[in-house]
């Protein structure tokens, strides 16, 4: 593979994306590919502390402060991180990209959509995932997954995450060829097998 590839992993908290991008990067690495793994917000190095800010920082923070601390640790990470990375021929799995910012920015508090897909553009350069797979869970199921220890984020509430989730299965509709919805509701490996279809279709 002469140019390397990126993959994003996303959806409502609990949605098992964090546990599906584990076992992806297993199964790639026994393939012998080279696998580069990050996550927004929070990427190694000024990211982390980013995401200290966004997801345990206790006074108001405004809804377009919000936003724009996610594009300034989307920023870092796509040029310091990604970048080189593909560059160098490997495979990035990123735990959210720019859909979280449309679903849960946008969607979910309000925000106008076409400003935050122009600011996005603007914070990665243009770069798109050549990959993008949405676990799309039930908001009962995903709020029980989550459990009683939640960030800030965590803690926005149920019609919250129902604007999110609708927001996720709007943005597929707009774009099949890059994202795929993984029924995440499945045991573990059943939605991983899942994966592995998307995955090979790709390769």
């Amino acid at each position: 593979m002469q140019k390397g590839l990126f993959i994003t992993f996303e959806g409502a908290d609990g949605c098992g994306k964090s546990t599906q991008m584990k076992l992806l990067k297993e199964y790639l690495l026994k393939k012998g590919y080279e696998i580069v793994e990050t996550r927004e917000p929070g990427g190694k190095g000024l990211g982390e502390k980013i995401r200290d800010i966004l997801l345990n920082y206790d006074g108001e923070v405004s809804n377009r402060c919000e936003s724009f601390l996610f594009l300034a640790d989307r920023a870092q990470n796509i040029d310091v991180i990604v970048k080189p990375a593909i560059q160098q021929g490997k495979i990035v799995l990123c735990d959210r990209h720019t859909d979280s910012s449309v679903a849960y920015q946008g969607y979910g508090r309000g925000l106008d959509i076409n400003e935050i897909n122009r600011l996005n553009n603007l914070s990665t350069g243009g770069l798109k995932p050549d990959l993008t797979y949405v676990f799309d869970v039930d908001i009962e199921t995903s709020m029980q997954r989550v459990g009683s220890q939640k960030d800030r984020m965590e803690s926005s509430g149920k019609e919250f995450f129902n604007k999110v989730r609708n927001g996720y299965l709007e943005l597929a509709k707009k774009e099949p060829e890059r994202i795929k919805v993984i029924d995440s509701t499945k045991p573990i490996e059943d939605v991983f097998s899942d994966v592995l279809k998307e995955l090979d279709a790709l390769l």
